[in-house]
């Protein structure tokens, strides 16, 4: 969005752009899109608390924390919500699904496509990371 302004007393034009937005994720948004992503179907709640758990071990993480998490992507239009059915087991309520849309995909390939230069520069500097299934780094430097 552009704006034009008029200073009176110098008559000078200048023009004020705003910054496009920038779509982006941290880590913890990064593994709520993955859990989501992973899950399919079954992406609600309490599952994707279970499997953010999962992927962030030996961390622990608070159900709140997913919570406001999906609440704050859904804001930023990388996920959308919807109530299913009432289900007896549940009492009569329903559950609230997730599903990740092609922005958050987007965002989140962009993300890991970054981790990954940063992975591949920092075994440029140090060797092999220490990765399941990779030998074990020795810094360059020892301090």
């Amino acid at each position: 969005m552009w704006k034009v302004r008029l200073i009176p007393r110098s008559h000078l034009i200048y023009i004020v752009g705003q910054m496009a937005k920038v779509d982006s994720v941290g880590q913890f948004e990064q593994l709520v899109l993955t859990a989501i992503l992973s899950l399919r179907d079954n992406a609600y709640g309490v599952t994707i608390h279970e499997k953010v758990q999962e992927l962030s071990h030996p961390k622990s993480v608070a159900l709140g924390a997913v919570y406001v998490t999906l609440d704050r992507l859904e804001d930023k239009g990388f996920i959308t919500s919807w109530l299913s059915d009432p289900t007896p087991e549940r009492g009569g309520r329903s559950k609230r699904h997730y599903q990740v849309q092609a922005l958050g995909e987007r965002v989140l390939r962009e993300s890991i496509t970054a981790a990954q230069r940063m992975v591949a520069a920092l075994e440029e500097s140090w060797g092999s990371l220490p990765l399941p299934g990779r030998k074990k780094w020795k810094p360059i430097r020892q301090g």
